[in-house]
């Protein structure tokens, strides 16, 4: 085997690798979230309290990524970074199970300490997954790890819902931390293989070759482009937590039993529906991630005209048939994010500077993801077709962006060809 054939090889089975860890890593916290709104109720939480400490945590843990973004590139400690966030990442996570039936404070707050975990880490594993997929397309290389980390977003739920089927004794907060309690085992196994391979892989960042010039990072045309772009994507798509406050308010009617979708989503169902729209990204994103690889751009935007108009069969109507279309739909749009939108930073950000990019990039969507939310939570209470227009047509308006940063990409790449 040649020695070029065997680099390939190696960073392939370091993206995998690496894929298995966020597969049990989201697991953990993916699990935790498909029940975490109905816990923090039953701790005594308000919705109010709900609605701001799960913003609050997504501005924090997006915003933060910047900072550590910067603290990455200045240090290039990729593996340390990426094993602290992940520590706190799933460590919080099954210490909910131990709050106390009104520790609702405590609950909040270790909810923060797991959202600030995930600032930590994203970054510098962006980067280290960066290193490998330019040896194997990063189209393909994202799309992969996409796909093995939404199998876990898949698994966590239906772990939740096959424990609360068989756990029947005890009360409802013994049943939830019960849930989060299991949630320690997935979590053991992210650190072991995150250990396992950090002793494998000492250096990622030999995977890809040292540039003849280090070029020095700056906001060129073509990133802020892209980044206005992904922001009015985040802007218009909604988040899950208001989807399935919506499908509860409206597609479950346990007390009469009269709703003919009654039998088809209960609140015991609810975890397999958010399992299914993981299991719908994991596809999207290998799907799409390969497309991208061989068609650019025109795969980002495909996939947004896609995806776009899931506000519309979700709040539209109530017939169960659009609203699983609607679901299909935002998982398809999930899936893009995860996989196509990381994969362009890394065709536009220099190695040296590559964690700040993606910070840069994290930030910025989860700033506005933050606010598109908190605004169209507010439209739900006011007017539902303002929601789907707002939704539709941000995501929509980011297409223009996404082509003008191709276009100045293109330039920039036959000027250096020239």
């Amino acid at each position: 085997m040649s020695k070029k054939g065997k680099r390939i090889s190696q960073a392939l089975l370091f993206i995998i690798l690496f894929g298995i860890v966020s597969l049990f890593s989201d697991m953990t916290h993916e699990g935790a979230s498909s029940i975490r709104g109905a816990y923090l109720s039953l701790l005594g939480a308000s919705a109010g309290t709900i609605g701001f400490v799960s913003g609050l945590g997504e501005l924090v843990g997006y915003s933060l990524r910047y900072v550590f973004g910067k603290i990455t590139d200045k240090t290039k400690s990729y593996w340390p970074m990426t094993i602290i966030g992940y520590v706190l990442d799933v460590i919080a996570v099954p210490l909910l199970a131990l709050v106390g039936e009104h520790g609702w404070i405590l609950a909040c707050g270790l909810l923060i300490i797991q959202r600030i975990g995930k600032a930590i880490k994203k970054p510098a594993k962006d980067t280290i997954m960066s290193f490998a997929a330019s040896q194997e397309g990063v189209g393909k290389s994202f799309g992969l790890q996409e796909v093995l980390d939404q199998i876990g977003a898949f698994l966590g739920p239906v772990l939740l819902y096959l424990i609360m089927l068989f756990k029947t004794d005890g009360s409802t907060y013994q049943i939830y931390s019960t849930c989060f309690a299991f949630l320690a085992i997935p979590g053991a196994i992210t650190l072991i293989l995150l250990i396992v391979t950090r002793a494998k892989f000492p250096n990622p960042e030999k995977f890809e070759p040292e540039p003849k010039v280090e070029p020095k990072f700056k906001m060129k045309a073509e990133f802020i482009y892209y980044i206005i772009g992904i922001s009015l994507f985040a802007f218009g798509f909604i988040d899950y937590s208001l989807i399935i406050m919506h499908v509860s308010n409206n597609f479950t009617n346990l007390a009469s039993g009269l709703s003919e979708t009654s039998s088809l989503i209960n609140s015991g169902s609810i975890p397999l529906l958010y399992a299914g729209a993981m299991l719908v990204d994991a596809i999207a994103a290998l799907l799409f991630g390969l497309l991208y690889d061989k068609k650019g751009v025109k795969a980002l935007v495909l996939s947004t005209i896609i995806s776009a108009p899931f506000a519309f069969f979700i709040f539209g109507s109530n017939n169960i048939t659009m609203l699983l279309i609607g679901i299909v739909l935002w998982g398809i749009g999930m899936g893009a994010q995860e996989s196509i939108l990381k994969a362009a930073v890394t065709n536009m950000v220099p190695k040296n500077s590559r964690a700040t990019g993606y910070g840069i990039f994290e930030c910025s969507f989860g700033l506005f993801w933050f606010l598109g939310s908190w605004l169209l939570g507010v439209l739900y209470d006011v007017s539902l077709t303002t929601l789907i227009i707002i939704s539709i047509g941000s995501q929509l308006a980011a297409i223009p962006f996404y082509i003008a940063s191709n276009k100045k990409h293109q330039e920039v790449s036959n000027g250096q060809i020239r």
